[in-house]
């Protein structure tokens, strides 16, 4: 019986703390990535003006993971897939591809 206390004390807690805090920190991860993609839908559905659903695709992080470089794609559109920039920080969309804030965050090789 005072043999199997140590032994709970020393392997078994730090263990199941050490596997707690690692599900804690990867799991909160995984939750904040999921809501990063509404939040790109939400601004992009915001400077389009649309209420239709919004399709994201080849999605990148970009400076660090401050930003995110994709395709979407309106599905009130008849048209294919177009470029954008988010920037998580200040939470806007940059739609135009000519633009400086574009270029600098996204280049074209990027996204193809």
């Amino acid at each position: 019986m005072t043999l199997s206390r140590p032994i709970l004390l020393m392997i078994v807690v730090p263990i199941a703390f050490t596997l707690a805090l690692g599900g804690l920190i990867f799991g909160g991860q995984a939750l904040s990535d999921s809501d990063v993609d509404g939040e790109i839908q939400h601004a992009l559905a915001t400077a389009l003006n649309t209420s239709g659903e919004i399709e994201l695709s080849n999605l990148q992080d970009v400076n660090y993971g401050y930003g995110v470089c994709g395709l979407y794609k309106s599905s009130l559109s008849a048209d294919g897939y177009a470029s954008f920039f988010y920037d998580k920080q200040s939470d806007s969309v940059t739609l135009d591809v000519n633009s400086r804030r574009f270029t600098s965050n996204c280049g074209l090789s990027s996204i193809c």
